[in-house]
């Protein structure tokens, strides 16, 4: 996947964290694609939270395949973005949501039992790249020593360019700045996206 630059995301013109009606959003997916046309966006990608749903309804160049599961990694609950993914490979597949609940519900959804090594690489397998998201809110009290731990997991990426509004700011547990310089020293991936739930794309 290309690494997109700090100014493709402030300008909008690249949005990697979108959700729909498909899990806890808003929008519908083809509303989507069609606004982020009109706007002018390089790329956006639809991850809903433990499906691929949205994928089946629509393909376009504009749109990257992608999903967000919720997965435990030791005592921290984290979520993990996969991108460019396969949607068809069953492995992945496997890591999907069962029912709806499994896509919207906090209180189900936290009770997630995936494996994260087994999901990463699951993610692979199925061509994609595995991306920490939304890193500051994480719990670990090390941010870094729990990001070292997941490269040798196989993390590939941190979703570095992300806004932390509403509850992600009130959570947040590191400065975001710090996010950066550990992409920056592990040379990871660096994503972001406005984690947009609404129906109109920002």
């Amino acid at each position: 996947m290309e690494n997109y630059t700090k100014e493709d995301y402030i300008n909008k013109k690249v949005n990697l964290h979108i959700h729909t009606i498909y899990s806890d959003g808003e929008a519908n997916p083809v509303n989507i694609v069609k606004q982020a046309k009109e706007n002018g966006y390089k790329k956006i990608a639809i991850c809903d939270h433990n499906t691929i749903e949205a994928h089946k309804i629509i393909k376009d160049e504009i749109l990257i395949p992608a999903v967000e599961f919720d997965v435990w990694c030791g005592y921290v609950f984290m979520h993990l973005l996969a991108y460019n993914i396969d949607i068809n490979n069953k492995e992945l597949l496997s890591f999907c949501a069962k029912s709806k609940k499994e896509t919207e519900l906090d209180i189900v959804r936290i009770f997630a039992k995936r494996d994260i090594k087994k999901l990463i690489k699951a993610i692979h397998n199925a061509g994609g790249i595995a991306v920490l998201a939304h890193p500051a809110c994480c719990w670990a009290v090390n941010l870094e020593r729990f990001v070292k731990k997941l490269i040798s997991y196989g993390l590939d990426g941190l979703e570095v360019y992300y806004p932390y509004k509403r509850h992600r700011g009130i959570i947040k547990f590191h400065k975001a700045v710090t996010v950066e310089k550990i992409a920056d020293k592990y040379n990871l991936i660096k994503t972001g996206g406005t984690d947009l739930h609404k129906a109109i794309l920002d």
